[in-house]
């Protein structure tokens, strides 16, 4: 009678075509804590002295905030106005050239490339969780 092979453990296939650096990798529980909801840009202005920063106002659905991002450089302030955006609703606020921020809006660029704002397009009401 043969023995049993060793039972080999299942290996997860990578959803990436690169190495992953495992260190970097976050469990599902880390990333629910970041509260990802959707606002719309009610206002939008530059920030005096700074070539990349916009003050923003948006509406989360239960209030304004008050958010500087760093996206001067690729929109003018009435191209932002009356966006459905995805901001991160549940960062510690944080002074940026003396207006303090109440979130982030989220914006994907590759290296050295302008940033290009992360939408919702449809009807999704203010203040929906992204997940």
């Amino acid at each position: 009678m043969e023995e049993d092979a060793p039972i080999e453990q299942e290996k997860t296939p990578s959803l990436t075509t690169g190495p992953t650096d495992v260190s970097n990798l976050i469990s599902i529980d880390d990333f629910m804590k970041v509260e990802l909801r959707v606002a719309k840009v009610l206002t939008a202005e530059p920030i005096p002295k700074s070539k990349k920063l916009l003050k923003l106002v948006v509406d989360t659905g239960d209030g304004q905030r008050t958010i500087i991002a760093g996206i001067a450089r690729a929109y003018q302030p009435e191209d932002v106005i009356g966006r459905s955006v995805v901001i991160v609703f549940n960062l510690q606020p944080a002074k940026l050239m003396g207006v303090e921020s109440q979130g982030m809006v989220l914006a994907a660029s590759s290296e050295g490339e302008q940033p290009t704002l992360i939408s919702v397009i449809g009807d999704v009401p203010l203040g929906s969780r992204v997940r």
